[in-house]
């Protein structure tokens, strides 16, 4: 079994999926394995130990941590993240001695799923996360997938996940991570913190939304308010279905994790995931509310088009009518003869109209 990229920076063992950009100056040398082949798609390998930076480890340290091996000191802890996305990665986590079977099938899956099990002494399951797009707007959802254990955290994905990143550059800033269920927990803060932006910037979307409909004039458009509060709906629907799973995981009483990882999976990460939920749940309420109004607009502009197209009609009735009249080819036709027939003639489809326009003001029709 070889560390693969244990010691090799993302950036340089899968130029093309980066989680992150690190340095090789960031990390100490201690420990740093030879460049030899990332076949089995280990994108990092660290050791880890509250109050120190970690160090990376080397083949015979993977291999140590893999088969269940003791940590060097008692507070010291292994972090190894994967990338599966060959077939050949997914093989070399079916071979890790220390995890059974269905948690080796749950960190080798492929599905968009998302689950938290506890087996023994051993949390793991799919969580959500956001790809590494360049602009918060276009982010799709992917997931990554982990096993933890009191001295071994062991994750995996498919697509590169910046919540992780964000947490391995924190452990290089030397921040204080006791156990490995804390970086569970941060990783699912620091995605709790990207949709709560995403949040926010939809909120603005409906602002703006908000704004056209209280200046509503004929020169309103609303294909774009249409627009805008329709992509604040399908948005806020993508994000609650990835949302309202994870909430209802943390609320589900079986669930029962072991104690050592209760304090930092369940209790932080329940709360910050609920508030995004309920933020989320806010903002598609005030979604359909400017929809309603909306809909409330184009109604009352399709009523007011449509009261002065029946007004229109409406005067100009009688002299339809005396036009139609005057157009019968018959005999006697009076106004026939003379040259102010035409004169006289519209003259009576004025007084015709007016006579229309006052009748419908005695009704209070205008």
């Amino acid at each position: 079994m070889t560390a693969a990229a244990g010691g090799m920076m993302e950036g340089q063992a899968m130029e093309t999926v980066p989680d992150f950009p690190v340095a090789d100056a960031a990390m100490p040398m201690e420990g740093r394995p030879p460049a030899t082949s990332i076949s089995n798609g280990l994108v990092w390998a660290i050791g880890c130990q509250s109050g120190h930076r970690p160090v990376r480890l080397n083949d015979e340290q993977i291999t140590r941590a893999l088969e269940g091996g003791s940590p060097a000191s008692p507070d010291s802890w292994v972090w190894l993240h994967y990338d599966i996305v060959h077939t050949a990665s997914r093989a070399h986590i079916q071979a890790i001695p220390c995890l059974p079977e269905e948690v080796r099938l749950a960190l080798g899956s492929t599905d968009r799923g998302t689950n938290v099990e506890a087996e023994g002494d051993i949390v793991y399951g799919a969580l959500p996360g956001f790809d590494d797009a360049m602009s918060e707007d276009d982010k799709n959802l992917s997931a990554w997938r982990f096993a933890v254990l009191p001295d071994l955290l062991i994750t995996t994905r498919r697509q590169p996940v910046p919540a992780l990143g964000v947490v391995y550059r924190a452990l290089q800033r030397n921040e204080s991570f006791d156990s490995p269920a804390e970086v569970v927990d941060h990783t699912l803060l620091e995605f709790a913190d990207t949709v709560r932006r995403n949040i926010a910037m939809l909120d603005d979307q409906l602002d703006r939304a908000e704004d056209l409909l209280l200046t509503l004039d004929q020169h309103t458009d609303f294909g774009r308010i249409s627009g805008l509060i329709g992509r604040v709906r399908r948005r806020s629907t993508e994000l609650r279905r990835v949302i309202s799973p994870v909430d209802r995981i943390f609320h589900n009483e079986d669930l029962e994790l072991p104690e050592w990882a209760e304090d930092d999976i369940r209790d932080r990460s329940q709360r910050q995931i609920h508030a995004a939920l309920d933020d989320l749940l806010a903002l598609q309420d005030r979604a359909r509310s400017l929809q309603d109004e909306l809909a409330s607009g184009q109604a009352e502009e399709t009523n007011r088009r449509l009261y002065t197209v029946s007004i229109v009609t409406t005067l100009m009735l009688p002299a339809t009518f005396v036009t139609g009249f005057f157009g019968m080819n018959t005999g006697g036709m009076f106004l026939a003869s003379g040259g102010m027939g035409t004169v006289e003639a519209g003259g009576i489809c004025f007084i015709f109209m007016m006579i229309t326009w006052f009748l419908l003001k005695v009704m209070k029709l205008l």
